[in-house]
């Protein structure tokens, strides 16, 4: 028996969005720029598509571009942006940001850019005095993620946005992790970029979209066949949109609920293991994602407790997938304060729509004695009773 509790690297497929997507690889596969009619029902799938990740952050579809998925819409938003307002060259970003963000700023900064990286406190929380304070006469953009991806905590973007809105700075957030997994709607928190990512809410991998608000010039990543208003070009994958589409549709409907049943696995998770000693909580402990749970446990490294859990069939992470292979701890825990060898013992759990009860017991009946293990044949010498 195996237990998957790392949704926020990856999700699996919903039968239901699987069962979408198959007439698109077979029965209905036209190219949606094709004017025969396999090509205008593949178009009017994608449109339809559009709509429904349209409703769940309660934008126009004609805003909604397609993508690849998060990292793509990232450097469409934060690239394209820049290149279409060269007068401007200053870039605000917090510390905790995703490489995606981060990268694509560094890459600006190479080339002209100043881009100020602001600190986040102990809970990883950017203050939007901060913000306010950081930006000049030649401000571009703030960019800010919506909820972080290692320690699941919520950024205060709605105020973040009403003082780039009231500064005129463009705002653009990160929202790949709350997507569909809380409320997020554009108008009311002033935001005129986002990036989201099907693959985080049990869509298939290899899609997402970026919005853009109306009126807002883009310059392309790529040039070609001018696809999704000249902005990204290149066929669209039109059975992984309708994917996108249907677990948005699907997340609109059921997010409250899940949430609601997330929360509390969450809350009973942080509960219990932190009665373990030496151990603590890493992110917001009520500001952060319905499925979240990030620990820290000193004298012991993540990664060994993640080979130990997965001994036992559980699936975990130290944090994000995209640098679990990198030997330096995470930017994110040290944004937060920590030190090297505490951010190196950290344990990212988090929960997905299949998760249940019976999957957080199984965990907890492990954890305590796995840390134990592991802290015996410590190389800190600590002894433990």
């Amino acid at each position: 028996m195996t237990i998957y509790l790392d949704n926020a690297a990856t999700t699996a497929v919903d039968p239901r969005v699987l069962k979408a997507m198959q007439p698109y690889f077979s029965k209905h596969f036209g190219n949606a720029s094709s004017l025969h009619g396999f090509g205008q029902r593949a178009r009017a799938a994608l449109e339809d598509a559009r709509e429904k990740v349209a409703a769940l952050i309660d934008s126009k579809p004609e805003e909604i571009i397609f993508t690849s998925g998060g990292t793509e819409s990232n450097n469409l938003a934060i690239k394209g942006l820049a290149w279409a307002h060269p007068n401007k060259k200053h870039i605000i970003i917090s510390a905790i940001e995703h490489h995606a963000v981060m990268e694509p700023c560094e890459w600006l900064r190479k080339h002209g850019y100043d881009i100020t990286v602001l600190p986040v406190d102990s809970y990883g929380l950017v203050d939007p005095k901060a913000v306010e304070r950081a930006i000049r006469p030649d401000t571009l953009m703030v960019s800010i993620m919506h909820a972080n991806n290692e320690i699941g905590t919520i950024e205060p973007i709605e105020r973040i946005g009403a003082i780039c809105r009231a500064k005129d700075v463009f705002f653009h957030t990160d929202a790949v992790q709350s997507f569909g997994k809380i409320p997020i709607d554009v108008d009311a928190m002033h935001i005129d970029l986002l990036s989201a990512s099907s693959h985080k809410i049990h869509g298939p991998k290899g899609v997402g979209c970026l919005y853009v608000r109306k009126g807002i010039s883009l310059v392309p990543l790529a040039h070609g066949g001018g696809h999704e208003r000249g902005l990204r070009s290149g066929t669209e994958n039109v059975a992984g949109i309708v994917g996108f589409g249907e677990a948005a549709a699907i997340a609109k409907k059921e997010m409250a609920a899940d949430a609601k049943r997330l929360t509390a696995l969450r809350d009973r998770l942080i509960k219990e293991t932190l009665k373990i000693q030496d151990s603590w909580l890493n992110g917001h402990p009520r500001q952060r994602l319905p499925g979240n749970a990030n620990f820290g446990f000193r004298y012991i490294e993540g990664e060994a407790l993640v080979l130990q859990l997965d001994m036992h069939g559980i699936a975990v992470s130290t944090g994000s997938a995209c640098s679990s292979k990198s030997l330096e701890p995470s930017h994110v825990l040290l944004a937060l304060g920590l030190r090297h060898e505490e951010a190196h013992g950290s344990l990212r759990v988090s929960l997905g729509k299949f998760n249940t009860r019976a999957d957080i017991d199984a965990l907890l009946k492990v954890l305590p004695q796995t840390v134990e293990r592991l802290r015996e044949i410590s190389p800190f010498k600590r002894k433990y009773k």
